[in-house]
């Protein structure tokens, strides 16, 4: 939980919100049904393969904004940023409002520790005003505050996701950590304690929970959550880290 990439990929996710307007300009049948499959594939796992279909939706229809974008996530999946970024930047050129691309590019951008030009992406995301993604947006730019040393503004960023979507784990947890660091205890109690109550839990936020009971000098709540981590992860990190009493780690 602790970065968009572990929590399934919330930093790159194919765009939806010009799909619509992408068919009303006459997309070629055949397009669309090839972005299915190229969907499909990736959503999949299977990169290589569907990297195959994007470009032959891009033979078909090389202004297929949709496909552009997809074909950048193809690409950083693949590990070619370079590329990547030139698909992503093709997509927001074919349509400024593309919000999918920009929050791709953004993620992109945070990857390579180009922080500045990461916020103004997501800045431009966050801009459109028909635009869904704002929490994972928020919660993608906090992320990347963290990296780059902005706690302060990382931990604003991520309190504006958290109010949009609460049930976000990633969220959640990431918040929660930059509260422990800086010593608020009571607050992320709160936010660890409302994750670890669901069932999103993971031996990641079992952890942290564990640790921020322990600053709480609760004990009873801290042995109890590491009876879960015990019972639910017995091959964990964690729970080496707390058998070895690695609370600082």
């Amino acid at each position: 939980m602790a970065a968009c990439a572990s929590s399934g990929g919330t930093g790159a996710e194919s765009s939806g919100d010009s799909q619509a307007a992408s068919d009303d300009n006459g997309i070629d049948r055949r397009a669309r049904t090839r972005m299915a499959l190229a969907v499909g594939y990736f959503e999949n796992g299977q990169y290589a393969i569907a990297l195959d279909e994007f470009k032959k939706v891009v033979q078909i229809d090389p202004n297929f904004g949709d496909a552009h974008n997809l074909g950048g996530m193809i690409y950083m999946a693949l590990g070619d940023r370079q590329v990547a970024e030139t698909q992503f930047q093709r997509a927001i050129s074919l349509n400024p409002r593309d919000a999918n691309a920009l929050h791709n590019l953004g993620w992109l951008q945070c990857e390579e520790r180009r922080y500045a030009e990461a916020v103004q992406s997501f800045e431009r995301a966050l801009a459109v005003p028909t635009y869904s993604g704002r929490a994972r947006t928020l919660m993608t730019q906090g992320i990347c505050e963290v990296r780059a040393g902005d706690r302060t503004k990382a931990e604003a960023t991520l309190m504006r996701s958290y109010e949009m979507d609460a049930g976000n784990p990633v969220t959640g947890y990431n918040l929660s950590q930059l509260l422990y660091q800086r010593g608020d205890y009571p607050r992320a109690q709160f936010y660890i304690r409302r994750l670890n109550n669901s069932d999103k839990a993971n031996a990641e936020s079992l952890w942290l929970g564990i640790k921020v009971e322990r600053r709480m000098n609760n004990t009873q709540a801290m042995q109890q959550l590491a009876s879960q981590l015990s019972r639910r992860f017995p091959q964990s990190r964690e729970l080496q880290s707390y058998e070895r009493g690695s609370f600082d780690d």
